[in-house]
């Protein structure tokens, strides 16, 4: 009894050493059940102890394995020669393709083949290169810059097929569409604001000039069109079920003869509308519009710059077709019927259509060196007006730098027979008297002092 009452004793102890809460002491009959019990005990916090011993043996391999991976992964790229992924990438051989030729053009056949001298090139690259940069990866090395704006200029010369100009330049077809976009937002975001601007302090430095368009001009003016392009110009159709819907993509024109250091450049480009919509609804949309007719006086450019003949006041102005509204800031011909009054009224039209001539000048460099625009274009509707914003802002960089319009880029321009058809501008007809009227008049009738201004 007494030993039984020790081992009794001993089982209690070895129970509290293991956190179970002690049982009573025990005596004969309970003791093989108390036994039993604390067997189990032990049993279950063995198999819980191998439990996670093996769990921290299998995370630990899963490391060192990662590790090792990694390891292998780094080695291996130092030590190759070359990163390229023969399994993913389809292996094109650098000198059979016209890209590795063109590195040994001279400057005359690199002018015909992108439309810019390599000056100009080297320019646009140096100014939107960290745009297009891409980062250089294990797998592959990127596709440099300079190629990058290669194949856009190209493309936009030519608005040739991705098949034909990814074999040109030894790259995927699909990559040259996305280098086409990437590349010209990069030229609208980089460049735009830089280039094409229409400064709200602008002052015309008047100087006598030798262009026929500057003399004809009865005041400080500039141009404004809504040009009637060849059929398929800047157009782009999208599916809408078994037809397409056409948008034109419309340049406001601004050119300023005699103002600006280098004429013929957009300082506005609004595009996007619809081609059968009307010059003046586009006009009412656009922010030129918009600032000038939130300007509490009613003018675009700064008064200080106005004439004041006979008592009326004449603004810097723009100068518009017959399809623009009537305004102090923009100037129109007087329509057939009204021309036929007087003579002064027809001399007055026939000067503000010579100093327009301007802008179809800058038309036709534009259409002539980006041919993408004479024709129409399978790209996203969303992505023709930045396509044409870029188009602008090339034409306006060639047009700063001096970069000369070949003779040969001129032929070809006028339409095809089969072409689509463009609208046709409308004469708007909500002109009233107003205080754009006695402008106006002012103008027909004094034309002559004020052009001694």
């Amino acid at each position: 009894m007494e030993d039984s009452s020790v081992t009794a004793a001993l089982l209690c102890s070895v129970v509290s050493l293991s956190g179970s809460p002690v049982p009573p002491p025990v005596s004969g009959t309970g003791l093989s059940e108390l036994w039993r019990l604390q067997a189990a005990v032990l049993r279950r916090g063995r198999a819980r102890e191998m439990l996670q011993r093996d769990r921290r043996r299998r995370q630990y391999l899963r490391r060192r394995r990662a590790f090792l991976l990694s390891s292998i992964t780094a080695i291996l790229s130092l030590i190759s020669a070359s990163s390229s992924r023969h399994v993913w990438v389809r292996n094109r051989t650098p000198g059979h393709n016209f890209w590795a030729q063109a590195q040994t053009f001279d400057q005359d056949e690199w002018k015909a083949q992108f439309r810019v001298s390599r000056d100009t090139f080297d320019y646009l690259l140096d100014r939107i290169g960290p745009a297009i940069r891409r980062r250089r990866t294990n797998y592959r090395a990127p596709i440099e810059p300079r190629r990058r704006l290669a194949i856009t200029l190209w493309w936009l010369a030519r608005s040739g097929e991705y098949r034909s100009i990814a074999g040109l330049f030894g790259v995927g077809i699909a990559t040259v569409c996305v280098i086409v976009r990437q590349v010209t937002w990069a030229i609208v975001e980089r460049l735009y604001r830089r280039v094409v601007s229409l400064a709200g302090g602008w002052t015309p430095p008047w100087r006598p000039s030798g262009t026929a368009a500057t003399r004809s001009a009865p005041a400080p003016s500039a141009a404004l069109t809504s040009p009637s392009p060849p059929p398929g110009t800047t157009q782009t159709t999208t599916s809408t079920g078994g037809g397409g819907t056409r948008w034109c993509c419309r340049p406001w024109s601004t050119t300023t003869p005699g103002v600006f250091l280098f004429p013929n450049s957009f300082t506005d480009v609004y595009a996007g509308w619809p081609g059968g919509t009307s010059s003046a609804a586009v006009l009412s949309s656009s922010d030129l519009y918009l600032k000038a007719e939130d300007r509490p006086d009613g003018y675009l450019f700064p008064r200080q710059n106005s004439v004041v003949c006979d008592g009326v006041e004449i603004p810097v102005h723009l100068i518009g077709d017959a399809s623009f509204p009537l305004k102090p800031w923009l100037m129109k011909s007087y329509p057939p019927e009204q021309q036929r009054q007087s003579a002064e009224r027809r001399r007055f039209s026939s000067s503000l259509a010579a100093a327009r001539c301007v802008v179809h000048a800058a038309f036709t460099r534009l259409r002539g060196r980006w041919r993408c625009l004479l024709k129409k274009s399978d790209v996203d509707v969303s992505v023709m007006p930045r396509v044409v914003a870029a188009c602008c802002v090339l034409h306006n960089v060639c047009q700063s730098r001096r970069d000369a319009f070949l003779p040969e880029w001129d032929a070809d321009i006028s339409p095809p027979a089969n072409g689509l058809r463009q609208p046709h501008a409308e004469t708007h007809a909500g002109d009233t008297y107003c205080t754009a009227e006695v402008i106006r008049d002012t103008l027909a009738h004094n034309m002559t002092t004020i052009l001694q201004y």
